[in-house]
């Protein structure tokens, strides 16, 4: 395995309508590069794993918890196992960039 990843070589998944996410493993965490369509959104969902994000562009509403936010290009987000959460693209395309740990068997 190279230590180096083109986007070309990670699977790619559609969880929501608008919604394509690329995805490469590590022995112990997840990489994710989602890309949202203008309007699209990740319905409220959770999951075991620890996820951390960064919004790389675009502006999205997050909601994780009982806490909701706009981010904007260049904010993070830390969300811990178990807890709820949803994000939808704002009025322009989203790219964000999210590792989970452990690894996301259901995303290999």
């Amino acid at each position: 395995m190279s230590a180096f990843v083109d986007k070309s070589q990670c699977k790619e998944l559609r969880p929501f309508p608008g919604v394509s996410m690329f995805v490469t493993h590590s022995e112990t965490m997840t990489v994710s590069l989602v890309e949202m369509e203008p309007g699209a959104v990740i319905e409220r969902h959770s999951h075991p794993h620890e996820q951390v994000g960064r919004l790389i562009s675009g502006r999205a509403q997050f909601d994780i918890g009982e806490e909701s936010r706009i981010v904007e290009a260049g904010q993070m987000w830390l969300i811990p196992g178990g807890v709820e959460h949803r994000v939808e693209a704002l009025e322009q395309p989203v790219i964000a960039l999210d590792v989970f740990h452990p690894v996301r068997e259901d995303y290999r």
